[in-house]
């Protein structure tokens, strides 16, 4: 899977699991997902369905919530988290 593959799964997912619409003009790969700068306005609960969907479809759990927090901070950085646990068989 090319990263811009994985961007464009991960935001459907990003979507799905938490139960959003796609804002205006889309989701870049860059904006961010949480905080007050974020257009989708998820929060702790969307944060663990997001989590809870990427283990089931890449089985890859997101365990520690430093990390999870950091990695779901957009779509660049949570496909640049996922690609490196994937290449390192880290699960």
């Amino acid at each position: 899977m090319t990263p811009i593959e994985l961007a464009a799964e991960l935001k459907t997912l990003v979507l799905e699991a938490a139960e959003k619409q796609s804002p205006a003009g889309g989701l870049s790969d860059d904006e961010p997902l949480f905080g007050p700068d974020a257009r989708l306005d998820l929060d702790s609960l969307d944060a663990l369905q997001v989590s809870m969907a990427i283990q089931a479809r890449f089985g890859v759990r997101m365990a520690d919530s430093k990390e999870t927090r950091r990695a779901l901070g957009s779509i660049s950085r949570l496909a640049e988290y996922l690609a490196a646990q994937l290449a390192t068989g880290q699960r």
